[in-house]
């Protein structure tokens, strides 16, 4: 069983302003994302934590399992036209944003494709809906705006010009990244980083 509308990701078109990307609302149906949001794994630090560092199972380690599956990974490639098969994969979970949080970026250049899955049951917050940036500067000029509401997925193919970021917020935001990296050295390198924060966070009362 999968907990992911496959068909509704293939049925959605790929927009090209500014950049490659596309939004999913629905990719987890609303009968999964519930229960998805409920086995959601406790974080109550902000920034993002690799797998490695947290505990999880139930309708959570199913969507885990699905986005790291084939089926799921011919979809993202044949939608980007990009080869990525024997490409690693890193996984990264927030459960929590920081007013500092969501600046304008591009994404660094090792990642290829970006998946971001949102798991909120509820958005009401003018901050923290991830905008589609046509350049560097400002946060108002966007493409599109993607509400982090559960089930809800934004792709894009990360380039020179995959501008996002959002305006700030504070409090629960829960979302699941997926980056497809160009070398397992390199995605064993970020992994790595991202666990040693974790650690840090976790002795650390005012990190």
């Amino acid at each position: 069983m999968t907990v992911l509308d496959l068909d509704a990701f293939r049925r959605t078109p790929l927009a090209r302003d500014p950049y490659e990307h596309l939004i999913v609302p629905g990719l987890v149906p609303a009968a999964h994302a519930n229960d998805v949001v409920r086995d959601f794994p406790k974080i109550a630090k902000s920034g993002l934590f690799p797998l490695s560092a947290l505990r999880y199972d139930g309708a959570f380690a199913q969507l885990i399992a699905d986005l790291d599956g084939a089926p799921f990974e011919a979809v993202v490639a044949e939608k980007f036209g990009v080869s990525l098969a024997g490409k690693p994969k890193l996984f990264t979970i927030r459960g929590r944003c920081h007013p500092k949080d969501g600046g304008i970026h591009t994404d660094s250049t090792n990642k290829i494709v970006t998946v971001l899955l949102y798991l909120n049951p509820a958005w009401e917050d003018s901050g923290g809906r991830l905008r589609v940036l046509r350049g560097p500067k400002d946060l108002r000029d966007f493409a599109a705006e993607v509400p982090p509401l559960a089930g809800t997925m934004l792709a894009f193919r990360r380039s020179e010009r995959s501008y996002h970021g959002h305006e700030p917020f504070a409090g629960e935001r829960r979302a699941i990244q997926v980056n497809w990296i160009t070398d397992v050295a390199t995605r064993d390198r970020e992994e790595n980083r991202h666990r040693w924060s974790a650690r840090f966070k976790a002795i650390n009362p005012f990190a």
